[in-house]
This record gives structure tokens, C-alpha cells and sequence, in this order.
């Protein structure tokens, strides 16, 4: 009788578990401590600002300070929207930021259109003459822009709180710089298709460009709204005052500083940038990155 062997089962050893790193929490917890150190007295100008827009002028000059208002009071805002009219002045400075930035995205396309991706004479000398405007201190050119706008005729008028900076350098340093990072070879299609320039322009190249677009609008809005010394001289009259304008010389008087009025009319100045900088902050980090603007 044939004895039947039994079955060899190979024992294949398992292979030793991998070893659990040890997260290192030292370096992370620096930089987030850093992190969070840096934004908390980055925030604290602000937040005294709001809070300081509630309290009494009394309690604001009060030693030793408090944070937290021990009587809020609502008056601060009330003057502003009573009888100083920040309606007025607020559309005042809404009216000219807007169309700033309107012409800036235009004009500054346009020109970087051109500065990119067409061959003219002497445009090497004009990208050369943008970038020197670039580094010239706009206090130099101060005294002949008005003595210009004063001899058209257009002292405290829209028109000259607006046509000043209707195109910037660095819109235009901004809009070349992302414009010629568009491929040749789409542009040429275009043209063996029968497009002209402007509709290239307008159809193809536009479109592309809504981070650039996004971080010029917002660079053009934050100049343009918080714009104080030109609108200070050229806007005479109190119906033509902008909101800086207008905070700066309400809120303070010969002799002493209404500091309640100043902080509230601060938080109304700053809160449309905050919102505007809400809905746009992915466009703007993606144009900065997109166009090397540093």
C-alpha cells in the first residue's frame, strides 16, 4: 500500500512592515507660529480700527486705553451718513476709480498688444521709454500735470480727476509681459484666416488675458481709491471731494481731531477694497504668477 506524501506548503515570510516615519512637528510648528505671530500684528492696526469707530471720543482718549468700546455708540457712522453725505462723496470716488480702471484696461491692453506682438519702428525705444516712466517718482511730475490740466480748463472737474492716470506703465509693463507669452502660431491662424488686428485684438487675445486683466483692476482700483493729494488740489469745490478727501478734512479740525469720525470713515473707506480683493484674489494670485510681476 502506496503511502501518498502530504503537500509541501511553502511559508514564504511576509515582509517586515515599513517603518512609520516620525513626523518632524518642529520646523512646521516654527513656521506656522511665525505665520500666525505675523498675520496677528498685521491684523491689529485693523482691528483697533473698527473697534475704535464705536467708541466715544472720550474713551478713545482715555489713559490707559481699552480695547473692547465700553459704550458702543453708533453716532460715529451716523454723522458719516447724515450730515456729511459720504453718499456723495462715495460715488464721487466709485465714478472715478471705476472708469480709471475701465481705461487703464483698455489703453494699457492696447499698447501692450502692440509692445508684444507687433514690429513697428522704434518700439524698442518706447518699451525702453515705458519702463524709465516706470521709475520716476510721480511727486516730480506733479506741478506740470497741473499746471496742464489747469490750462485746459479742467480743475475740478471728473475729467481731471480721471484722465491723469488713465493708462499707468506698469499696466502697461503688466499686459506685455503676459501678451507675449501667447503662441505666434495662434495669432498667425488668425491672420491666414482674414482677422485684422483689432479683431484679433479683441476675439483672440482678450479672452486670454483675465488674470492680468483681474491684477491691473485691482492695482488700478486700490491706486485710484486711495488717491489724496492729487483730488486734494484738483478738486476745489465740496461736491467734487473724493472719500479720502473728504475723511481727512471733516475729521479734522483747527484745533483738535475728531478720532471717532476718523476711524469710522476709515472702515468705510477700506471695506469696498476688502470685498473687491474677496472676489478677485484668485484672479489677482494667478496673474501675478502668470506675468513674473514681482
Amino acid at each position: 500500500m502506496t503511502t501518498i506524501p502530504a503537500p509541501v506548503v511553502d511559508t514564504v515570510t511576509p515582509p517586515p512592515a515599513p517603518r512609520r516615519r516620525r513626523r518632524r512637528f518642529g520646523p512646521r510648528a516654527i513656521t506656522y507660529t511665525v505665520l500666525t505671530v505675523g498675520l496677528a500684528l498685521w491684523l491689529i492696526p485693523f482691528v483697533w480700527m473698527l473697534l475704535g469707530s464705536v467708541k466715544t471720543q472720550g474713551e478713545i482718549l482715555q489713559r490707559p486705553p481699552t480695547w473692547l468700546p465700553e459704550n458702543p455708540t453708533g453716532e460715529n457712522f451716523a454723522q458719516w451718513f447724515g450730515p456729511l453725505d459720504f453718499g456723495h462723496f462715495f460715488v464721487n470716488s466709485l465714478v472715478v476709480a471705476v472708469v480709471t480702471v475701465l481705461g487703464n484696461i483698455v489703453f494699457c491692453s492696447m499698447v501692450g498688444y502692440a509692445l508684444a506682438k507687433m514690429e513697428f519702428p522704434g518700439k524698442r525705444v518706447l518699451f525702453v521709454l515705458v519702463m524709465v516712466t516706470l521709475m520716476v517718482p510721480g511727486v516730480v511730475t506733479f506741478v506740470p500735470l497741473f499746471v496742464m490740466v489747469s490750462s485746459l480748463g479742467l480743475v475740478n472737474t471728473y475729467p481731471a480727476l480721471i484722465l491723469p492716470f488713465i493708462t499707468a506703465p506698469i499696466g502697461v509693463f503688466l499686459m506685455r509681459q503676459f501678451i507675449q507669452g501667447i503662441p505666434d502660431a495662434l495669432l498667425e491662424a488668425a491672420r491666414l484666416d482674414g482677422a485684422g488686428e483689432w479683431r484679433i485684438f479683441s476675439r483672440i487675445v482678450m479672452p486670454l488675458c483675465g488674470p492680468p486683466l483681474a491684477t491691473l483692476g485691482i492695482l488700478t482700483f486700490l491706486a485710484s481709491w486711495n488717491n489724496f493729494l492729487w483730488p486734494l488740489v484738483s478738486a476745489q469745490t465740496e461736491d467734487m471731494y473724493t472719500l479720502p478727501v473728504a475723511l481727512s478734512l471733516y475729521s479734522t479740525g483747527q484745533n483738535a481731531t475728531n478720532y471717532g469720525l476718523l476711524l469710522a470713515g476709515s472702515v468705510l473707506v477700506i471695506a469696498p477694497i476688502i470685498v473687491l480683493f474677496i472676489f478677485l484674489q484668485r484672479w489677482f494670485i494667478r496673474g501675478v504668477a502668470t506675468t513674473g510681476l514681482k
